[in-house]
């Protein structure tokens, strides 16, 4: 017998993120269709090992053209794979796995790690990272960040959702202006 399709969370074409695991509470992301593989800014990435356990330690910045703040992360390193850039460069990336939360979804993706301090954004999300679980549309942008601004009063798809009875205050009385 065959699963029920899970309903995929509409995105735009930007969102904002957050990589908790990593300690970075909000960067904004372009959901690249056509990137393979999801890729995260990072500097001064340097190896070492753990109970036997290959890691990464770097940096990042989370906010595009901005040398401030600079996080400080470490991961285990997942795996070394060479990737081809938009520009036609290859280079050799770490690849790390972290949850990512966009909205009120959280899942683990796998990301590699470059420096994108020229680029204009500090992180793009690739098909792998949003197979099954998103469908994007290109028209819009931080779908999911008004998802969850919603008002308290409205239900997913946007509809009221029983109201509480509202107290109503007797109305106050006028005073007579005197002619």
């Amino acid at each position: 017998m065959a699963r029920p399709k899970r309903e995929k969370a509409v995105v735009g074409w930007r969102e904002w993120a957050a990589l908790p695991e990593l300690g970075v509470e909000r960067i904004k992301v372009k959901i690249d269709t056509g990137a393979r593989t999801s890729a995260l800014h990072a500097f001064r990435a340097r190896t070492f090992e753990r109970d036997g356990r290959r890691f990464v330690r770097f940096n990042l910045h989370p906010e595009q053209r901005r040398r401030r703040p600079e996080i400080a992360c470490e991961a285990p390193i997942v795996d070394e794979r060479v990737v081809t850039s938009s520009n036609g460069k290859r280079e050799r990336r770490y690849v790390i796995r972290t949850p990512v939360r966009i909205g009120t979804l959280v899942w683990p993706i796998e990301v590699t790690l470059t420096n994108r301090d020229e680029m204009g954004f500090r992180m793009l999300l690739g098909r792998q990272a949003l197979r099954k679980r998103l469908v994007v549309d290109p028209g819009t942008s931080y779908r999911q960040a008004k998802e969850r601004r919603r008002p308290a009063n409205t239900a997913k798809e946007g509809k009221p959702v029983k109201k509480r009875p509202v107290k109503k205050r007797p109305a106050k009385k006028r005073k007579e202006r005197a002619p």
